[in-house]
């Protein structure tokens, strides 16, 4: 089955009001940014789609990716576990406006909640958090002697992924460290979109290389030359005031 789509804009026609958008990165590293402008372009075109729930790792910098999608208003809530990182002015604004809704996650439950989103594990418990205000209201037990925090798996409609190879059929590859969260959100999506540098015929990429298996994958879309956050945000680049 060949999973390539012609464009961006085909790529994020599925993304509806009111889903929960994973959004692949750390920082920079590994994120989809002509995914997320493109759902901008959407948004801005058609007024959809609204009241997302979005789950990355943290609230965006400057003024492009996810700090442009958050600043155009199409995010209603934000599940993260940086809302503080390099220049998080857009988010930090909105929030003490009262204009989105934070839940904050710490890092490693973060990933593990969507972990066990993609592994169908519906909870599991975690030292971490226990006896701080993350754990309000989160049921808690004791293991040998220990006190555990339960959390809740994390699934979402959609995850946009950045990837560095992938075949027609959905099997891809990650560059260095802009692996990260993205296999994870692949899994833990019930609709996976990647944007990719390369795209390869069936049997192009190496088995024993393969990272996230085509299964988990239902559309990708050739990026050749993909833009890096951190570029973008020393060039004082605005998204979609200034072309890229």
């Amino acid at each position: 089955m060949d999973k390539t789509l012609p464009d961006l804009a085909t790529a994020v026609a599925g993304v509806t009001d009111g889903m929960t958008v994973m959004i692949g990165g750390f920082g920079g590293s590994g994120a989809p940014i002509e995914l997320i402008h493109a759902l901008i372009d959407r948004f801005l075109a058609t007024g959809h789609p609204r009241d997302l729930t979005v789950i990355n790792n943290n609230a965006g910098n400057g003024h492009v990716g996810l700090a442009a999608l958050i600043e155009t208003g199409m995010v209603r809530k934000l599940i993260c576990s940086f809302p503080r990182s390099a220049d998080p002015v857009v988010f930090t604004e909105r929030y003490l406006a009262g204009q989105i809704e934070l839940e904050l996650v710490p890092q490693g439950t973060l990933a593990e909640r969507i972990r066990a989103g993609g592994a169908g594990i519906p909870a599991f418990y975690t030292p971490t958090g226990y006896g701080t205000d993350l754990a309000h209201g989160k049921k808690i037990e004791e293991f040998d002697g220990r006190a555990y925090v339960q959390e809740r798996w994390l699934k979402a409609d959609v995850a946009l992924v950045k990837a560095h190879h992938g075949d027609r059929l959905g099997n891809l590859t990650y560059r260095m460290a802009a692996r990260n969260f993205n296999p994870l959100m692949c899994m833990a999506a019930s609709t996976t979109i990647v944007q990719v540098s390369r795209i390869l015929p069936p049997g192009g990429i190496d088995p024993e290389s393969v990272i996230t298996p085509g299964i988990f994958v239902q559309g990708l879309v050739l990026v050749e030359n993909p833009a890096q956050e951190e570029d973008l945000n020393r060039a004082g680049a605005r998204y979609p005031e200034a072309a890229l």
